[in-house]
C-alpha cells in the first residue's frame, strides 16, 4: 500500500515521521502538513493557466500516438512484408522510441530542461510526419516512422512530469494531471477518424492532421509554456510578486503552494 503522507505511513516510527516532515519544510517545495480534501483545490487547478497549457501539449502528443498503429501496417505491406515478418519489422520504431524515452527522462531529470527537451523531440516528430506526408515511397515513410515515434513517446512522460513539477499540493496536482491526461485521451477519437481507407497508402488527411497537432499543440504549446514560465520566474526573482504575501502569516504563505513568490518553476 502506498501512503499519502509521512504522518499516515504506518511503517515509519514517530521520529522518522518527524524527520520526513522537517525535510519537506526545509525543501520548501511541498506542504509540510497533510492536506484535507477540499473543492478549493479543484477550482485552483481549473483556474490555473498551466493546467490548460499542459493539456494543449498533451493533446498534441496523444493524437499522433493513437494514430501510429493505424498506418504502420500499410507501410510495411507496401515494403512487401506480411505476417510474422511484418510484425517483426514493426518493432524497430518502437524500440528506438523506447530508448529515446529513457534518455530524455534521464536528461530532463538532471538538467530540469523539460521544455527544451519537448521542443527538440517534438520537432523531430514533426519532421517524421512531414516525411510521411511528402512521399508515397514506403521505405522513406518507414524511415519517417522512426522520427515520428521518437518525437511522440518521450513527450508523454516528459510532459506529465513537467506538469507535476510546476504545481504544489497533493490535490491540486492530482486534479491538474487528471485534466491533462483526460483531455489528451479524448483526442483518440480524432485519430481513429482521420485515416480514411480511400486515401491508402498516403493517408494525406490523417498525416496532415497529425502534423498540425504536433506542430501547433505540442511544439507550439511547449514554446508558449516555456517562455511564460521563464517570464514568471524572472518576475518572482525580481521581487515583483512579493506583494502576494503582504500581510499574510507564515502558514498562509506556505499554503499558497506554487503561487508563493519563492516557488520557481521548472522550464
Amino acid at each position: 500500500m502506498v501512503f499519502d503522507f509521512p504522518d499516515t505511513a504506518r511503517f515509519l516510527t514517530p521520529e522518522e515521521k518527524l524527520r520526513a516532515l522537517r525535510r519537506l519544510r526545509a525543501d520548501n517545495q511541498a506542504p509540510a502538513e497533510q492536506e484535507k480534501l477540499s473543492r478549493k483545490y479543484v477550482f485552483a487547478a481549473c483556474k490555473d493557466w498551466k493546467t490548460w497549457a499542459y493539456a494543449l501539449q498533451y493533446m498534441g502528443v496523444l493524437c499522433p500516438l493513437y494514430s501510429f498503429s493505424l498506418f504502420l501496417p500499410t507501410i510495411l505491406l507496401g515494403m512487401g512484408y506480411q505476417g510474422t515478418k511484418a510484425q517483426l519489422m514493426s518493432v524497430p520504431p518502437y524500440a528506438v522510441a523506447a530508448a529515446m524515452t529513457v534518455f530524455i527522462g534521464w536528461l530532463a531529470d538532471r538538467t530540469k530542461w523539460r521544455g527544451y527537451c519537448n521542443m527538440v523531440i517534438s520537432f523531430i516528430g514533426c519532421v517524421g510526419f512531414a516525411m510521411l506526408l511528402a512521399t508515397q515511397n514506403p521505405r522513406i515513410q518507414y524511415a519517417g516512422t522512426f522520427l515520428g515515434a521518437m518525437g511522440i513517446y518521450p513527450c508523454v512522460p516528459n510532459t506529465l512530469s513537467w506538469a507535476s513539477n510546476n504545481v504544489e499540493g497533493v490535490y491540486k496536482r492530482g486534479v491538474m494531471v487528471g485534466i491533462v491526461v483526460g483531455w489528451g485521451n479524448m483526442n483518440g477519437v480524432i485519430s481513429s477518424n482521420i485515416y480514411f481507407p480511400r486515401e491508402k497508402p498516403k493517408y494525406t488527411t490523417g498525416h496532415a492532421t497529425v502534423l498540425a497537432f504536433m506542430f501547433a499543440c505540442l511544439f507550439g504549446g511547449t514554446i508558449l509554456t516555456h517562455f511564460l514560465l521563464k517570464r514568471e520566474n524572472s518576475l518572482r526573482k525580481a521581487g515583483k510578486r512579493d506583494h502576494w504575501v503582504e500581510d499574510k502569516s507564515q502558514e498562509e504563505i506556505r499554503m499558497l503552494g506554487d503561487c508563493r513568490p519563492d516557488f520557481i518553476y521548472t522550464t
